[in-house]
């Protein structure tokens, strides 16, 4: 699966992504650093690449929208750092393999991983 994570992650992570073979990019490597989100969605869905971000908003745009994709991974964590980043986003691709695969927005807590299949509107 393809990786590209927003502004609010350290840029960072991606090595150790790519240590475990997961093709990631930062919107900073690509000088999309104050890309509007629309445009973030579109990139990933262009490319294929689930979004990673802290943000909401991703989440927010996808519904409203009714499209039914990219898939979006939302990390709702405090104060995790690049490796333990790395750590969660390759536990939650293999949990959540099939619903990334197919469209999904999914909300990473500390306790807990939900999954909505997009699209959200029919």
């Amino acid at each position: 699966m393809k990786l590209l994570l927003d502004q609010g992650l350290p840029r960072s992570t991606v090595l150790p992504l790519r240590a475990s073979g997961i093709d990631a990019v930062h919107v900073g490597e690509r000088a999309l650093a104050t890309a509007p989100d629309s445009v973030i969605l579109d990139i990933a869905r262009r490319e294929q690449r689930i979004v990673v971000t802290l943000d909401a908003d991703f989440h927010a745009l996808l519904a409203l929208s009714g499209a039914a994709g990219p898939s979006v991974i939302r990390i709702r964590i405090e104060g995790l750092r690049a490796e333990p980043i790395a750590a969660v986003l390759v536990d939650v691709l293999e949990l959540c393999k099939n619903d990334l695969s197919h469209g999904a927005m999914v909300s990473v807590t500390e306790n807990d991983v939900r999954v909505r299949r997009l699209p959200l509107l029919q």
